[in-house]
């Protein structure tokens, strides 16, 4: 599993919903991923300390700061382009595996207490956000 995260003012996604300050996530899903990497991750994310306290360094978790989480699927974070330069996904899990996982992911943040928005899984999507910083990180 991979996600990438980013510190945003606003996400929105078309379809699917928007937030304003919090972290917007890309989160691929990989053959032999499941439900217990959702937790572990969903964890990290929540508590990944990327927003800056009083001082201005990076001390705060997304729980600190009460943001929210836009989470949209994106099998191609798990592409190998290892050879040539046409990106195979052969590692990417079947959408009736991953679309499951990325609901767990999603559900284990509200359990978190994150309010979470979406996209539509397996949907072409457009991502609009504002990179608060910027601060992107891979997980």
């Amino acid at each position: 599993m991979r996600a990438v995260v980013q510190r945003v003012s606003r996400a929105r996604v078309t379809p699917g919903g928007s937030i304003g300050p919090g972290l917007c996530v890309l989160l691929g899903v990989a053959r032999g991923d499941g439900e217990d990497d959702t937790a572990r991750l969903a964890g990290k994310v929540a508590r990944l300390r990327i927003f800056a306290d009083e001082e201005g360094k990076f001390d705060r978790s997304l729980l600190d700061v009460g943001g929210a989480v836009l989470v949209v699927s994106q099998f191609t974070l798990v592409a190998d382009t290892e050879k040539g330069n046409r990106p195979s996904f052969g590692e990417a899990a079947p959408p009736e595996v991953a679309e499951p996982v990325y609901e767990h992911f999603c559900a284990e943040l509200r359990a978190l207490g994150v309010p979470v928005e979406t996209g539509v899984f397996g949907e072409k999507m457009e991502l609009e956000l504002v990179n608060d910083g910027p601060v992107t990180i891979v997980l």
